[in-house]
């Protein structure tokens, strides 16, 4: 994140910011951010925790945001559940500008699991991994270029492989790539 937050400039969108803790986090690296979550309870609560950063209800497969308007965006585990067909990397391609960055990180390989209790409470969730390959090609069909990826092992509290993506906007409209 350190290295996303030295390339990155100007505003920073945290596009699945749950409670807003990378939100915090990517403030506290001197960039100018704020969060996008589709739960109104997550945001609500980032609110209270982080009163002085902007936070709002919103839906990654349509931004309420302009084009090329964000410096960056981070996507830190905001697509665990959808299956990487569905994240919509068009979109976060649609509001970076040219030259601008996008830090993903996902749960790594190729399972879907459904959840019935979590969080300390019943719920009704599937958490996909997607493979670090095919999220690349999805990303670059979108328009965004590799510049670095890492890829561990689980720690103790987690159940698999993890995977961290830093792209890079590229200046060529990724329709005209369709028809070269």
């Amino acid at each position: 994140m350190r290295a996303f937050a030295e390339l990155a400039e100007g505003r920073i969108g945290d596009l699945g910011c749950g409670t807003g803790r990378i939100t915090q986090y990517l403030y506290e690296l001197g960039l100018d951010a704020f969060g996008v979550d589709l739960s109104p309870g997550m945001v609500e609560q980032a609110k209270k925790l982080y009163p002085h950063l902007e936070f709002q209800v919103g839906d990654n497969n349509a931004l309420d945001l302009e084009d090329d308007s964000l410096g960056g965006a981070v996507v830190w585990y905001s697509t665990v559940h959808v299956p990487a067909e569905s994240v919509p990397w068009r979109e976060f391609h649609r509001v970076v500008k040219p030259g601008g960055y996008l830090l993903h990180a996902f749960k790594a390989g190729n399972q879907k699991v459904h959840l019935d209790h979590a969080y300390g409470h019943d719920v009704d969730l599937d958490v996909y991994w997607h493979e670090p390959d095919e999220t690349v090609k999805n990303a670059s069909d979108a328009g965004f270029n590799e510049v670095a990826r890492l890829q561990r092992q689980k720690d103790v509290h987690e159940k698999g492989p993890q995977a961290f993506l830093l792209l890079q906007k590229t200046q060529r409209n990724p329709e005209a790539r369709k028809t070269s």
